[in-house]
């Protein structure tokens, strides 16, 4: 029987499976922020910043409405090329320049977390190298048909059809699915929620 709850400002049905896994048990709610990169801004910073913000905005929208106290669980992920942020794609071209990019390539994928609770707001980064195939133009356009990047950083979901595009992983096989387990357990305890 799960016992421990949290807000998650997030529509990640991934991000639930992960924290279920864990026993939590999550509340969503929306907390959106302008996601655009400032000038300059490093893929690291951003997702921090992205992070805090969610977790910040969704907290304030909780005190307003005068809602139960739980901690609240806020996170951001964006993948990362030649300094570029690859974020969703805006469309099918979009994905398939991100997934050409990639091919037969490493990448870094980021993902920040926040907690917001009564201790305050803390976040933590996740950065994990990612190896993807080489992709030949009749695998991207297949990949596409399927749907499957249009709401994915970087235009592709590690848990999904591209797992088969991923030759080797550096670091958080759940960071890529965006929310690092590890790190998340961390900021947890600091709010007062243990996994075990």
């Amino acid at each position: 029987m799960m016992n421990k709850r949290l807000y998650l400002a997030s529509r990640s049905p991934r991000r639930a499976e992960l924290l279920q896994q864990l026993g939590i048990e999550t509340v969503f709610m929306a907390a959106d922020v302008d996601e655009t990169p400032l000038p300059d801004e490093l893929p690291q910073e951003y997702v921090l910043r992205l992070a805090r913000a969610k977790a910040e905005t969704g907290l304030a929208a909780l005190q307003v409405q005068g809602s139960e106290v739980l901690p609240l669980l806020a996170a951001d992920t964006t993948v990362a090329i030649d300094g570029l942020i690859l974020g969703k794609p805006e469309d099918d071209a979009d994905a398939r320049a991100m997934l050409l990019r990639m091919s037969g390539r490493w990448h870094e994928v980021h993902t920040g977390v926040a907690v917001a609770s009564a201790s305050g707001v803390h976040v933590r980064l996740s950065t994990t190298r990612v190896q993807m195939t080489t992709l030949d133009e009749a695998t991207i356009q297949a990949y596409i048909a399927t749907g499957e990047p249009r709401d994915k950083a970087g235009a592709y979901g590690i848990q999904g059809l591209a797992s088969s595009f991923i030759c080797r992983i550096e670091g958080s096989y759940s960071g890529v699915m965006g929310l690092p387990v590890f790190e998340t357990s961390e900021l947890l305890k600091q709010a007062g929620i243990s996994v075990l």
